[in-house]
């Protein structure tokens, strides 16, 4: 035996012996990738300037922390590569490793894709609409769509509740749902038909449009999300009304999507450094949006916006509308794609919906009778 081969003998055994003296321990060490940083380009469907933009990165910034210098994303801004309603092609061809929108955008390719991220208004907040997709069998059905249906090459991820929102901009104060016949108004997803169903001329454009086109008079009333995004974009320098509640999108979320064999070749621990920081970022967006939502429609106010809440005739009359909407895409059976698919989710739904909205409807007392008590004038 040489001398070299002897050394090499006794680091074994040394090493041997020290497994022996810490056994368990070296047993429950995950196997841990140890690869050089992959990184993924990764888009958001947002102007740079927008708190949604802000949302993607706080998503970003988690998954490059989390991950430990092995895996980085690298956020760019709606246009940078391709166009906010593009995305989900990009991602798909891998042209971009993943990116940040909401399933809406994607309704073109299948009508269905808008009850992942903005459905009918039976589900009590957009946080249930998030527990249905991950305990009430949405996300089944979204690989179905997604991977079975359509062929494409992606894996999504549903995070950040976004709050009821408003029916939106206009010039001239929506009092009745007669006014909204022959309007030209912007929005997305289901709520396209909900409005035509009404008698709107719709106009889907991506957020950074919408300010440009009101302005222009290309649109008579819009609607993109909320005090602060829809402060940033300029909307209220081109109308005055703000139409506070409705319920053409009651609730809405995000959707983090990755090209699928970019995703499924990272190692299991960076997968799931994905799926973790996605929720860490759906918590921290449910907070963060409580301290700037309301500051950014004070601060509308103040600049000379008149807020307003939506009437009572125009929210019963979007119920009715919504009505007839479901019922006539349930019933579409041109190809399995569409009715027999679209009225299978819309059962999962309300089936959670009966469930779970039901539930706290009756657990919880109404938010109502605290603040009134506390905060409402007297007298």
């Amino acid at each position: 035996m040489t001398q070299e081969t002897t050394r090499a003998g006794r680091r074994g055994l040394l090493t041997a012996a020290a497994v022996g003296a810490v056994g368990t321990t070296v047993l429950a060490t995950p196997n841990v990738s140890r690869a050089q940083t992959v990184v993924l380009r990764f888009q958001s469907t947002w102007a740079q300037r927008d708190i949604f933009h802000e949302y993607a990165q706080d998503f970003v910034t988690r998954v490059n922390a989390m991950g430990g210098g092995r895996v980085r994303l690298d956020l760019l801004a709606a246009g940078s590569v391709v166009g906010a309603f593009q995305l989900m092609d990009a991602v798909h061809a891998g042209t971009l490793d993943g990116g940040h929108g909401v399933s809406g955008y994607w309704y073109g390719k299948n009508k269905a894709f808008s009850l992942f991220g903005t459905s009918p208004p039976w589900f009590g907040d957009a946080n249930q609409l998030i527990g249905w997709f991950y305990y009430g069998g949405g996300e089944a059905l979204y690989r179905e769509l997604v991977n079975d249906i359509l062929r494409l090459n992606a894996v999504a991820f549903m995070s950040g509740p976004m709050p009821t929102q408003p029916l939106g901009w206009f010039r001239t104060p929506i009092e009745r749902p007669e006014q909204i016949r022959g309007l030209r108004y912007r929005t997305i997803g289901l709520a396209t038909d909900l409005f035509q169903e009404m008698g709107a001329a719709v106009v889907a454009l991506s957020g950074g449009e919408v300010g440009p086109a009101l302005e222009r008079g290309v649109l008579d009333g819009a609607e993109f999300n909320n005090p602060s995004s829809d402060r940033v974009l300029g909307l209220s320098d081109v109308a005055k009304n703000y139409m506070l509640q409705s319920l053409h999108q009651n609730t809405e979320c995000f959707e983090i999507l990755f090209n699928r064999q970019k995703f499924e070749a990272l190692p299991q621990e960076l997968q799931l450094v994905i799926k973790y920081a996605s929720e860490s970022a759906s918590a921290d967006m449910s907070w963060k949006q409580q301290d700037r939502y309301p500051r950014d429609l004070a601060a509308l106010a103040q600049a000379g916006v008149t807020v307003r809440q939506t009437p009572r005739a125009v929210l019963d009359a979007q119920l009715a509308a919504w009505d007839r909407v479901v019922t006539r895409l349930q019933a579409d059976n041109s190809s399995p794609a569409n009715g027999p698919f679209f009225r299978k989710v819309c059962e999962s739904q309300r089936d959670w919906c009966r469930r779970v909205a039901g539930f706290y409807l009756r657990y919880q007392t109404s938010p109502v009778i605290g603040y009134n008590h506390f905060f409402a004038r007297q007298g």
